[in-house]
């Protein structure tokens, strides 16, 4: 979805021209600009890479603020909220990017070059980073959730993933390859708490359950059968076939449990694809399957829809320098510059349509044309099985969310180490949201 910030500096000084004329030769002064990113592998590359930038943009220095994700949020959030100014670009998601935008937080990323080419951009991603016709961010990857297996695993215990799993059969099959003795667990899930952790999964579990946070009178309907029905089924699968320390473990450590050898299964972002797949980085890459997000009681509703994207806070005094750093790093150039690097394999997923049409990409990533179709048909703004009145696939988009949903998410780790019953975290976080909606104002007139 992650510590300290240094202030924005610039290196040289603007040029004094005589009567405050800028110079015939449009020559900059040497500018730095300070990106906040993520923690995740593909943002780790994007920082190693920028040296290609610098290279190419003498007069552009780039400095490095990467955090670990709920660190990150917080500490963006809490930037462009008091116009503090200390970044120049903000790694945010789809759900900032509207939300923010509105607040006139972020800068329009318009009269973008021809060459960017902003039309091979994939429509689902676009669409979530436009307010008011604008695009607000640019997309640096994107994703939709799957299923990821050991194939030798399932071999050895006699098993065939179906086309299309159901949670049902997915905690069936966790039991049977589940080795403890061995540090191998059947199942391996985000249990991190975090609106963008833990929540993240567990939101599409309970759409699965034919559940939603809202009804459409802006209720919580947190403290319901179809809540109880998931996080029973989610605490359940991990105490039986998870890791051990499971409410520690977000996106990253559960990748790393994954690539080392120590899961069966995985529900999760379909970015880690890329990162499974690849022999660099993961002992098992010969040995992953893929399969859909399984399914529950209501089919047909949001599954997940997630973009990491680079915008720019209102508050940049940088904000030239920034935009041919962010046009630069979402570019098809970024793209090939990876792949020759790292290999097609490592490439930034979920963005770009000519990246899907790509045969040199295609043919060392067998789960593309899963993905592109995932993240085509995630629904983001398709309904629960009961009338909802807000929009996201794995979040809410308001901007009360991101406090209701790190909230609720530290209450559901409490329930995986113990601290609470189901019925005693549901009712908690049921009060909790609704003295939150109540507080803000809800329902809106």
């Amino acid at each position: 979805m992650f510590k300290r910030f240094a202030s924005l500096q610039v290196l040289a000084a603007t040029t004094v021209l005589s009567a405050g004329v800028v110079a015939a030769t449009g020559a900059l002064a040497d500018s730095t600009i300070t990106v906040a990113t993520v923690n995740n592998g593909d943002m780790v590359v994007m920082q190693k890479l920028s040296s290609v930038f610098e290279q190419q943009h003498p007069d552009i220095h780039v400095r490095w603020v990467v955090l670990e994700e709920n660190v990150l949020r917080q500490r963006v959030t809490t930037d462009i909220a008091t116009h503090a100014g200390q970044f120049d670009v903000m790694t945010i998601g789809n759900y900032e990017v509207p939300i923010w935008a509105k607040q006139k937080w972020l800068v329009p990323m318009d009269n973008l070059p021809a060459s960017y080419d902003v039309n091979d951009l994939l429509h689902p991603v676009a669409q979530g980073l436009t307010y008011q016709g604008k695009l607000y961010g640019l997309p640096f990857y994107a994703e939709s959730a799957m299923t990821y297996y050991r194939t030798d695993l399932f071999k050895k215990a006699g098993l065939t993933m179906p086309a299309q799993p159901t949670y049902d059969q997915i905690r069936q099959f966790a039991d049977k390859i589940t080795d403890k003795g061995n540090q191998v667990y059947g199942m391996c899930l985000r249990g991190k708490p975090g609106w963008g952790e833990n929540m993240a999964y567990v939101t599409t579990l309970v759409d699965a359950d034919g559940g939603q946070w809202f009804n459409d009178s802006w209720k919580p309907t947190i403290n319901t059968p179809a809540w109880h029905t998931a996080i029973t089924y989610y605490a359940d699968i991990l105490k039986a076939d998870g890791p051990p320390g499971v409410s520690s473990n977000g996106f990253n450590e559960t990748l790393a449990l994954f690539s080392s050898g120590h899961c069966g299964m995985w529900i999760d972002s379909t970015v880690a694809s890329g990162l499974l797949f690849d022999k660099k980085q993961s002992q098992v890459a010969d040995r992953v399957g893929f399969a859909p997000i399984p399914t529950g009681s209501y089919t047909g509703g949001p599954t997940w829809l997630w973009s990491w994207n680079l915008a720019i806070p209102a508050s940049s005094k940088q904000q030239e320098a920034a935009r041919t750093f962010i046009t630069w790093a979402t570019s098809k150039e970024y793209v090939a510059l990876v792949a020759k690097q790292n290999g097609w394999v490592a490439v930034p997923p979920g963005t770009r349509q000519s990246t899907y049409d790509n045969p040199d990409y295609k043919a060392v990533a067998p789960f593309a044309g899963f993905v592109l179709a995932a993240i085509n048909s995630a629904n983001p703004n398709g309904q629960t099985e009961h009338p909802r009145p807000y929009t996201g696939a794995q979040f809410v988009a308001i901007p009360e969310f991101q406090g209701i949903g790190t909230q609720v998410g530290q209450t559901m780790a409490g329930v995986l180490t113990g601290q609470d019953t189901v019925d005693q975290a549901l009712a908690s976080a049921q009060s909790a949201t609704a003295r939150t909606m109540r507080q803000a104002g809800y329902p809106k007139k």
